[in-house]
């Protein structure tokens, strides 16, 4: 019995040691993820952690409010079986097909409608340019050239000058960020869980030519966030109901999710709550170039912008939208870490969503994941099967 007393002292002691060590070193935070994941029963962050976290309310006007219109054929088309057995295999919340602006198909799983929320994760992303697009339209920010230093004087000095809120949304910055959604001292896990994250992003420098290649940095659309933040005078949370959620007549409010209620920064680069109806209004509003009943919320020339690719030797990205090709038909669209996705194809007036719980991982050199392609094979194999 002492023998066992005095093995669980000493675990007790390495485990204070270990808390100790964590708040010594500014890496306290690991704890709040491993409560909000671990403890939870998940190994990594999940489509239902928003209560977890503190948010902003993304406010919809009720008044306003306007359903996505049925499809004449809506639903009466089965899925396929490969369909079924990988929105089941990956745990797919809900699946979406809109064609013509109205919903052709729809199914949500068990526990799961039509107002559901969960986290856009890395859909934010898109959201976050669109709000760029917007405060440029609006006078705020003069255009994607002008430099983040005339927003957050952190980067007005040696390399940083040079650095465009153009080069933070076409992933181009070159800033030394750690994009690592797995290691825990990683500075994506540490925006994910800490509580005060605008000093770190201030403290990013410029360690590669900016607007001169893609890499992929969530960082680039924190530091974007705040310059909108800045720019506008208005938190994002506020600023993207004003934009985008009133006029669209999105109808339901969003959450999104900050580092803490005492910063109040949003995460620009991830983790809106929402329904899949209403992501995908932001697949229409760029399908339509920008327009909204007959409003324009954005430049047509900032989406053509943000739509197509930036680089050549890169044209898996735009400007906050991923770009791909099907079939000779070009494709832009929204995509989140564990197979979020807003999928828009002009050339058949067509917007696919998909929430859920995992994808299927690109195979090491690849791009996409692999799971991509399959909602879009089995969209076409449904439609065809209406004909």
């Amino acid at each position: 019995m002492k023998l066992f007393f005095k093995i669980l002292g000493g675990i007790f002691a390495t485990l204070l040691l270990v808390i100790l060590l964590l708040y010594l070193f500014n890496y306290d935070y690991i704890l709040k993820g491993i409560r909000v994941v671990y403890l939870t029963g998940h190994d990594t962050a999940y489509i239902d952690d928003y209560p977890e976290f503190a948010n902003r309310t993304i406010k919809a006007d009720t008044s306003n409010a306007s359903e996505w219109p049925l499809h004449s054929n809506y639903n009466s088309v089965k899925p396929t079986e490969r369909l079924n057995e990988t929105n089941e295999e990956l745990g797919t919340v809900a699946f979406l097909i809109i064609k013509n602006d109205s919903i052709w198909y729809e199914n949500y799983s068990k526990d799961y409608g039509t107002s559901s929320r969960s986290n856009s994760f890395s859909m934010a992303k898109s959201i976050t340019v669109s709000l760029l697009g917007k405060a440029i339209k609006d006078g705020y920010i003069k255009g994607l050239d002008q430099p983040v230093g005339d927003f957050l004087p952190d980067f007005n000095k040696a390399e940083e000058l040079k650095l465009t809120v153009g080069d933070l949304a076409s992933m181009s910055s070159g800033l030394n960020w750690d994009e690592n959604y797995y290691n825990p001292f990683s500075q994506t896990a540490k925006a994910y869980f800490a509580e005060n994250i605008r000093s770190d992003a201030l403290g990013l420098k410029v360690v590669e030519e900016p607007g001169n290649s893609f890499k992929y940095l969530s960082g680039n659309t924190l530091v974007l966030g705040m310059v909108i933040e800045k720019a506008t005078g208005e938190k994002l949370s506020n600023y993207l109901s004003e934009s985008f959620w009133k006029p669209m007549g999105m109808q339901h409010d969003a959450l999104w999710q900050l580092d803490s209620e005492e910063s109040g920064l949003e995460k620009a680069y991830c983790c809106i709550a929402s329904n899949a109806r209403d992501f995908a209004r932001f697949g229409k509003l760029y399908k339509d170039q920008g327009a909204w009943n007959g409003k324009q919320l954005l430049s047509p020339d900032f989406v053509k912008t943000a739509t197509h690719a930036r680089f050549k030797d890169s044209p898996e990205y735009g400007y906050g939208f991923w770009l791909n090709t099907y079939k000779g038909k070009d494709v832009f669209y929204m995509w989140g870490v564990l197979g979020q996705y807003v999928f828009v194809i002009p050339e058949d007036n067509l917007i696919i969503v998909r929430l859920g719980h995992q994808l299927i991982k690109a195979d090491e050199g690849d791009i996409y994941s692999k799971d991509s392609f399959i909602y879009l094979d089995e969209t076409y194999k449904m439609l065809e099967n209406a004909s």
